[in-house]
């Protein structure tokens, strides 16, 4: 079943108009509904198209949320061969909000790093919602630096609101985990590539998106923190979210305006949850570009590179 955003009414009442028309001539084979079928499909997809050609910020924001959005585990699955997953950060524990392993991607070795949110109820809290704690971040670190060793691109896929703010993960280092997976990121010589595939918030996103390429999908955001957080720390009102969204510059033009982000991967019309397979091979394939322009560097230009990068940020403006 779809799952219509606020914003999409139209087209969700066209769709239903469909629907109706196709039951109609399931149930009566008397009655000629091809004609009036294609006229309203033509219309819903024109009126998709001009709703997403004109989406406001916080508009990107739902969409960057909805449930039905390809998450970590979806790109892993179609993209990676012989995934690997491995747990634990050998110093406290396993963290299932952080996902990763070495495999193959398109026939080459890589490491693969991301948050994973879930797609039900068991799978979400199982995941924590992708807000890792300090654990999670530990372990990104403990394979950056297998990456390292053995000499695999670190592919990274970046989906989460922030890192969990519980007192438990602050107890336990939170600050100081997210600032090793930075730093752990800027000191590899292997290239990195990270893609906001959904959510990138705040510490939780830039730990494993300090990378030589930062991509972002079309419908991405991200920023240094959510609309609704911001709204309350500004104004004491998480009603204004809306106004946040669109001062925070959060959308991937914005991003790549501002030269935070490298490139952003077009999404099929309607979004990354409309047609989850050509998002994900879009992806694909723009990462497999990102790596081929990457590998033609010595190890010592790819970190500096990735240095210069980040400390280029803001100045030009």
């Amino acid at each position: 079943m779809k799952s219509y955003l606020d914003f999409e009414k139209p087209v969700a009442e066209l769709q239903a108009k469909i629907a109706e028309l196709k039951a109609l001539g399931e149930n009566d084979d008397g009655v000629a509904i091809e004609d009036d079928v294609r006229r309203l499909e033509a219309k819903s997809e024109q009126a998709l198209k001009e709703l997403y050609a004109n989406l406001t910020p916080w508009q990107k924001t739902l969409v960057a949320r909805h449930p039905n959005r390809p998450h970590f585990s979806d790109f892993v699955r179609t993209l990676i061969e012989e995934f690997t997953p491995l747990a634990g950060d050998r110093l406290y524990g396993e963290d299932e909000a952080i996902v990763g392993g070495p495999g193959r991607f398109r026939g080459e070795p890589v490491m693969v790093i991301g948050q994973e949110k879930g797609a039900d109820t068991e799978t979400r809290l199982k995941h924590n919602f992708g807000m890792a704690k300090p654990e999670g971040y530990r372990k990104a670190v403990r394979l950056m630096e297998m990456a390292e060793r053995f000499a695999l691109p670190v592919i990274a896929l970046v989906d989460t609101a922030g890192a969990f703010p519980g007192v438990e993960a602050e107890q336990r280092g939170q600050a100081e985990a997210i600032a090793r997976s930075t730093e752990a990121c800027l000191n590899l010589t292997v290239p990195n590539v990270a893609v906001v595939i959904g959510e990138g918030g705040s510490g939780g996103a830039i730990a494993l998106a300090t990378a030589n390429t930062v991509l972002m999908l079309e419908h991405a955001v991200y920023s240094v923190i959510s609309p609704e957080g911001a709204a309350s720390i500004l104004w004491r009102d998480a009603a204004k979210a809306q106004e946040a969204a669109t001062n925070m510059k959060i959308t991937s033009a914005d991003l790549m305006r501002l030269g935070v982000v490298d490139g952003v991967i077009s999404e099929p019309l309607g979004g990354a949850h409309r047609n989850a397979g050509a998002a994900i091979q879009a992806t694909g394939d723009a990462i497999e570009r990102a790596l081929a322009r990457l590998a033609e560097l010595p190890p010592e230009e790819v970190r500096a590179e990735r240095r210069r990068k980040f400390l280029a940020i803001g100045r030009s403006l």
